[in-house]
Formats: structure tokens, sequence, C-alpha cells
């Protein structure tokens, strides 16, 4: 619901209270308790998000996302020649050239030992909430980021239609007093 007058969207919030009955006869249940709640910005506050998102050309895109990407990407890198590394290295043991080193297979083991087990049907469920719950919030964030663009778009259009009533109303007050 749009208040055209100020720059405010109300929302409705509620949090779970668990309700326990007079009587012991019936068991106590949660219900919903509604939060006044809304969701405003100040003129500076807007003005300040204007100017931080001037340069932005795609709102899914960030420099600290890049940033990560890039750098996750020569971890990645970095981690796919330790273990061509380790995996030459096991070769040339199995082949006969180099001599059995047990402080480096105690190491090996010890790495795989502390592998976590992403095959646990819970942790893979875990992870796909988690990834849910941050793309719902990614997305209700650019919802938000929306309702406020076509907000700030239907005020627009109201002063621009209030201005040019208050232009006609003065146009047609001036030839009126000309002819008197």
């Amino acid at each position: 619901m749009l208040n055209l007058s100020s720059c405010e969207f109300l929302v409705k919030a509620y949090y779970a209270v668990e309700e326990v009955k007079q009587n012991a006869t019936q068991k106590s249940q949660k219900v919903f308790v509604h939060v006044p709640s809304e969701i405003a910005a100040h003129e500076v506050e807007e003005i300040g998000v204007e100017h931080l998102l001037r340069d932005v050309k795609d709102t899914t895109i960030s420099t600290l996302a890049t940033e990560c990407k890039t750098h996750s990407l020569e971890e990645f890198g970095t981690l796919d020649a330790r273990l061509k590394e380790i995996r030459s290295y096991l070769d040339l043991v199995i082949d006969g050239k180099l001599p059995l080193n047990h402080e480096i297979l105690y190491h090996l083991q010890d790495v795989f030992k502390l592998l976590p087990n992403l095959n646990v049907a819970d942790l893979i469920m875990v992870f796909a909430v988690k990834t849910n719950d941050m793309m719902l919030a990614i997305h209700l964030s650019s919802l938000v980021r929306s309702v406020i663009a076509l907000h700030n778009l239907i005020n627009n259009k109201v002063l621009k239609i209030e201005h040019e009533r208050a232009e006609d109303a003065k146009s047609a007050t001036v030839p009126n007093s000309a002819g008197s």
C-alpha cells in the first residue's frame, strides 16, 4: 500500500508468541502477533543511495563480488597446482623412483581424515536452505529497490501534474485580469 504524500511504505510484520490457555485442559499454542513497522527513507538517505548507485550499471554485480571471485579463482588455481604436485609425488613413489616418506603419508592421511563428508543428506539440505535464504534476501532487496523506484516515479508524476495544473491556473487567471 503506497502513501503518495510521503516516502514511506507500509509493511506487515509478525512474530510468534506462545499463548497459554487459562484452563489447563487445553495445550498452549503459538499465535502470530502483529508488529507495527514501516520502511521509510529521508530525502537525504535517498540522495546518498542515488550517489552510491550512480555508477552501478548492473545492480547484481558489485566490485566486492568481482574481487572475491578473482581471489577465489586464484586460490583454486593454487590448490589445483598443489594437488597435482601431490599426485606426481605419489606416482613417483608407486613407480619406485622415489623412496616412501612416512611423514608425508601421515600428513596426507590427516588431510583426508579432516575432509568433511558432504554426502550426508542433512548437510546437503542445510546448504540448499542457506543458499535459498541468501537468494531470497537478494531477491527481496531487489524488489524493495524496484518498489522504491516505482514510488519515486509516481511521486514525480504527481508533482508534474500538480505543477501543470498550477501553471494552467496561473495562465487562466492572467488573461482575465488583463481583460478588466
